[in-house]
C-alpha cells in the first residue's frame, strides 16, 4: 500500500493568521501559551500532508454551493485549505467564534 504525500502551503494570508493568533495569546495570556497554540496548529496542518480529504466542507461554503474548500477544527480555531492535484494551499487560520461567514466570504469569495 502507498502512501500519497501532498505539498502543503500556506498563503500570505494564512501565515499572517498565525502571526496574529500568536500575538493575541501571548498578550491575554502568555508565551510558553501562544507557543502552545502555534504548535497544535502546526502539526494539525502537517498532518493534511498525508490525508488531506480528512476535513469537513464549512458549512458556510457549503450553503452558497462552494464544496472546493474543507476545514479541519483544532478548537476553537478553523483551518480552511484547499487541495489542488498534489498541493494543499491554507487559506485562512481564525478562530470559529468570529463571524466566519463574513470572513469567508472576504477572504474566499470576493475574487
Amino acid at each position: 500500500m502507498s502512501t500519497n504525500t501532498f505539498k502543503v502551503s500556506l498563503t500570505p494570508a494564512a501565515d499572517r493568521d498565525l502571526d496574529i493568533i500568536y500575538r493575541y495569546v501571548a498578550e491575554r495570556r502568555s508565551v510558553g501559551e501562544a507557543d502552545a497554540v502555534i504548535d497544535t496548529l502546526i502539526e494539525r496542518i502537517r498532518a493534511l500532508a498525508t490525508f488531506p480529504e480528512r476535513g469537513s466542507v464549512p458549512l458556510e461554503l457549503d450553503a452558497v454551493g462552494r464544496r472546493v474548500y474543507r476545514q479541519i477544527v483544532s478548537p476553537p480555531y478553523r483551518v480552511v485549505y484547499r487541495r489542488i492535484d498534489t498541493m494543499v494551499f491554507v487559506y485562512l487560520i481564525a478562530d470559529g467564534r468570529r463571524d466566519m461567514q463574513t470572513l469567508l466570504r472576504h477572504r474566499l469569495l470576493s475574487s
